[in-house]
């Protein structure tokens, strides 16, 4: 099958309703966004199709899963979303490794707690002629606005922050500040204890924080962050507030912002929803892990890393996805000591599907050779049924290879999906990620049935 223009495939679904990938969702109307939605994955068939059975799906994954490079710890499970109900699973004894489909439940977890609008608040007080910087937590704030028309989501910018508080300032006949920073909104560890001890030398991950610009870097793009993260924040903001004309002092140190101070300014991150589906398209780990804080806090156990899990296996639990055998560690999925069930993984999906309020985490998913992680995949033998067809969140690390989401098979059923090695051998990374290609492109492929 000729892989379709990606530009023709994009102006052809883009538009679709997410209605028509969610069977029995309600539709929801679409928000007025600066570029365009993850596409739609297929319209409803006649009748949700012929019903898929255990065997046809074996019978599908059969040739992909018997693949070597998958080495000795591989499995699949497949649900059927449009009867509700699990119809095929192999290897999943035990749990995997899941790398970044981990944010799977992070995401979901953060949509159930804040709701989709929910947004985050950058701010700045004053007492006397103190000024404090106040970080929300606002995991995509950014120093400078975006000259990209198309950027998504739109983001919280220091540079409107330092204006409208230069302004504030201004009306109150106040030309010359101290500055500092308060960014206590998050408690605990900004480094995770579990994963491995080149990740935030090397910018793998950054320190997390409840006030960063850019995601901690010290330049935009690129990976080297900042050991402070808020300090380089409060450093940038106090920049751009001298353009303004306002005098700031040379010293920018932490506070506590006081209680009883004046709100000068504030900026207002992208709402929850649209954060959800940049962290799922990109697999931003930064952001993943500043949403598990923001669970903790939605859920009262607090912004540490400790509280975040707490109340994300809480909320899991609630939501009626099973983590009772899954070891969580973090919330991006970076460490290598996590351990989750493949029907944990499918299972953030299969909720998500069910409830149109949570559907932010199936318009994010990228799309097979088209969107995010999934762009440059699904090019080799045996995928381009799958092409613009499978969405799904990947997850990669050394000898690790995953996949989970959602398919339409060409008779119209609703598939959700995971699939999983973590015992890839070392020369077969790349083959290895092939052969889950190929094992979800036959689910898109097939009917399914007897």
């Amino acid at each position: 099958m000729a892989r379709p223009p990606r530009a023709a495939f994009v102006t052809l679904v883009a538009g679709a309703a997410l209605a028509g990938l969610v069977s029995g969702a309600q539709a929801v109307p679409a928000r007025s966004r600066t570029a365009t939605a993850a596409p739609a994955v297929l319209a409803p068939a006649k009748a949700e199709g012929v019903a898929p059975t255990a065997a046809g799906v074996r019978k599908a994954l059969a040739a992909a899963l018997a693949d070597p490079s998958l080495g000795k710890h591989y499995g699949a499970t497949v649900f059927d979303a449009s009867r509700n109900k699990t119809i095929y699973s192999v290897g999943t004894t035990l749990p995997y490794v899941p790398a970044s489909t981990l944010k799977l439940l992070t995401t979901v977890s953060a949509l159930e707690t804040l709701g989709p609008d929910h947004w985050f608040t950058t701010s700045t007080v004053l007492s006397g002629s103190s000024l404090v910087l106040v970080g929300g937590g606002d995991p995509l704030l950014t120093v400078k606005r975006s000259k990209d028309p198309l950027d998504f989501p739109v983001r919280a910018t220091l540079q409107d922050l330092a204006a409208s508080t230069a302004k504030s300032l201004r009306e109150q006949g106040v030309t010359t500040v101290t500055l500092g920073y308060d960014a206590s909104l998050f408690s605990g560890s900004a480094a995770n204890a579990k994963w491995e001890a080149n990740y935030i030398p090397e910018g793998i991950a950054a320190p997390t924080s409840a006030l960063w610009a850019n995601e901690g870097r010290l330049s935009p793009g690129m990976a080297k962050r900042a050991p402070s993260p808020a300090a380089a924040a409060a450093a940038s903001f106090a920049t751009l507030l001298r353009a303004t004309g306002i005098k700031v002092g040379a010293s920018v140190k932490p506070v506590t912002a006081p209680e009883a101070a004046e709100k000068m300014g504030e900026v207002r991150s992208a709402p929850v929803g649209d954060i959800v589906e940049y962290v799922n398209l990109h697999s931003d780990n930064d952001g993943a892990e500043v949403l598990l804080r923001h669970v903790g806090l939605a859920t009262r156990n607090g912004g540490s890393s400790t509280g975040g899990l707490k109340g994300l296996r809480a909320t899991l639990t609630k939501l009626g996805v099973n983590v009772s055998k899954a070891r969580i560690e973090d919330g991006s999925g970076l460490s290598r000591t996590n351990q989750v069930p493949l029907d944990a993984l499918a299972g953030a999906v299969r909720v998500a599907v069910a409830r149109p309020e949570l559907r932010h985490l199936i318009s994010g998913l990228p799309v097979a050779g088209f969107t995010g992680s999934l762009e440059k995949r699904f090019t080799g033998p045996g995928t381009a049924g799958g092409t613009g067809l499978v969405r799904a969140k990947t997850g990669t690390l050394t000898g690790v290879h995953s996949l989970a989401g959602l398919v339409r098979t060409k008779t119209g059923s609703l598939l959700v999906f995971a699939v999983a090695t973590d015992a890839v051998p070392a020369d077969k990374p790349l083959e290895a990620r092939a052969a889950l290609d190929r094992a979800v492109a036959a689910l898109a492929s097939c009917g399914c049935g007897v």
